[in-house]
């Protein structure tokens, strides 16, 4: 579905489904430079299990025009607006890392528009190595490489994808360089100069899911502890022998979690 958005076209993808007003929705948020692909599996499932789905592109990503948005607070923004032009009142949700930190903001700037959050492979801070930040704002490939070797787990590196004859690591590069020029750059030095993390997450307050992974070693568990400590109505789920990329290496039972959580506390 694409829709006008502050006059700049977006895309979400509903699940094939139409937007219900009498049922809850779901909105789930990619990560750096990524799309909404990544949730296909998680949104297709609630799609056709009485929800509505919305899972975005955010700007400059997939088939939303762009530019990018520099800072998590604008994209935090940017995601009320788009539930306005779809009119949606409320909603729950997800975030995988960047997408993560745009979904504990909005919970924190907009708390009468969520139901529910649930952040995924997330800290605070989301602390970004400058060898990163500089090869890709030099749009240089080996920002895609580094992500893809420190985003996944030991288990991903060896194959095994889910999906029988899908290479998990090569499928990263190859969306990874979907990404406009720029993109990759602006989504990570948001994710690098957020700071009010912290703040945000003492003032949610819906019921919060945090899935973390053992072998993530870009958001590891032991730097989301401030975090943890933060948030009143959690539940944290930590999936092991897992990297930071759990919605390739344990799509499963990333769902698992998100289906406990949510069609669990559905009232």
């Amino acid at each position: 579905m694409k829709l006008k958005v502050n006059n700049k076209t977006v895309y979400v993808y509903t699940g094939a489904k139409d937007l219900l007003p009498e049922q809850e929705t779901i909105v789930f948020i990619h990560g750096a430079g990524l799309d909404h692909t990544v949730w296909l599996l998680q949104s297709r499932y609630f799609a056709h299990h009485g929800w509505n789905v919305v899972a975005l592109d955010l700007p400059g990503h997939g088939h939303s025009h762009g530019p990018a948005l520099c800072a998590i607070e604008t994209m935090a923004d940017w995601v009320v607006q788009l539930m306005d032009g779809l009119g949606i009142e409320q909603a729950a949700v997800v975030g995988h890392s960047m997408g993560s930190l745009v979904t504990l903001e909005t919970g924190a700037r907009h708390p009468q528009r969520m139901s529910r959050l649930a952040l995924l492979g997330t800290s605070i801070p989301l602390a970004v190595s400058e060898p990163l930040l500089n090869a890709a704002k030099n749009n240089d490939h080996r920002a895609f490489d580094m992500i893809t070797l420190w985003g996944h787990g030991r288990a991903a590196q060896l194959g095994g994808h889910p999906v029988p004859g899908m290479w998990m690591i090569g499928n990263t590069v190859r969306l990874l360089e979907r990404s406009p020029p720029g993109v990759l750059y602006a989504d990570l030095a948001a994710c690098n100069q957020y700071q009010t993390g912290l703040v945000s997450a003492r003032q949610l307050h819906c019921p919060v899911l945090m899935v973390l992974a053992s072998h993530d070693r870009m958001t590891p568990v032991a730097i989301a502890a401030d975090l943890i400590h933060s948030i009143g109505d959690l539940h944290t789920v930590i999936l092991d022998d897992c990297g930071h990329m759990m919605l390739a290496e344990q799509p499963d039972q990333v769902l698992d979690a998100l289906k406990t959580f949510l069609l669990d506390r559905q009232t």
